[in-house]
């Protein structure tokens, strides 16, 4: 089955910080080469010795540069260093979003809510005479291809408060989060683990088997 087209692909850095936008990526069994191989971990306060996010910061996302996320952070009383070391996932190395997913939403605040909010690796467009396409808790254990990489599904993705922040910093909408609770289990996107690694790039097909 064709659920749709790769639109964008997405590189994060640092964890919570601004992503890279690519045409095509790697991608390995760990996941994207340098994605969230860092992220900032505080140094005293509540979460000392934890990573230090958006959930703590709501302008982290507007950053890119590890040296201005510090001063941000200290800016708020807290001190922060980076961390390097492997991959600093929530959950699974790969996380998609397809826009079918948001029209409910879309509908519910009445404008196109910006699939950035929500910081997937793959962003995916179905064509709009597409029949609907299987919910993200239906896909579970599903097997996925994008390009040359092989995927399984292995969850939703639960959302938190960083998805009513705007990508670009302006207003925050929490009307986002409220409806995704009530209406998705707070639910937006799959992670996914990697089955073979591959390359995928803008335009290529993802398709469910």
């Amino acid at each position: 089955m064709l659920i749709g087209t790769l639109e964008a692909v997405r590189r994060y850095p640092i964890k919570s910080l601004q992503g890279v936008v690519l045409d095509s990526v790697k991608v390995e069994v760990s996941g994207i080469p340098g994605d969230r191989s860092d992220a900032l971990f505080a140094l005293e306060g509540a979460r000392e010795g934890k990573a230090y996010r958006g959930k703590e910061h709501d302008r982290l996302h507007l950053l890119r540069d590890a040296a201005d996320a510090r001063d941000c952070a200290k800016e708020r009383g807290v001190a922060v260093e980076v961390r390097r070391g492997g991959h600093f996932f929530d959950a699974a190395p790969i996380s998609i979003l397809v826009d079918q997913w948001l029209h409910e939403l879309d509908a519910h605040v009445g404008y196109n809510v910006e699939w950035e909010r929500f910081r997937p690796n793959f962003f995916v467009r179905t064509e709009a005479s597409a029949q609907p396409i299987p919910l993200e808790q239906t896909l579970v254990g599903a097997r996925l291809q994008v390009g040359t990489v092989r995927l399984r599904v292995r969850s939703p993705i639960e959302r938190c408060i960083t998805v009513t922040y705007h990508p670009l910093g302006e207003s925050s909408d929490p009307r986002i989060l409220r409806f995704l609770a009530a209406q998705r289990n707070a639910w937006m996107g799959i992670y996914c683990d990697v089955l073979e690694p591959g390359t995928a790039g803008l335009g290529d097909p993802l398709i469910l088997f």
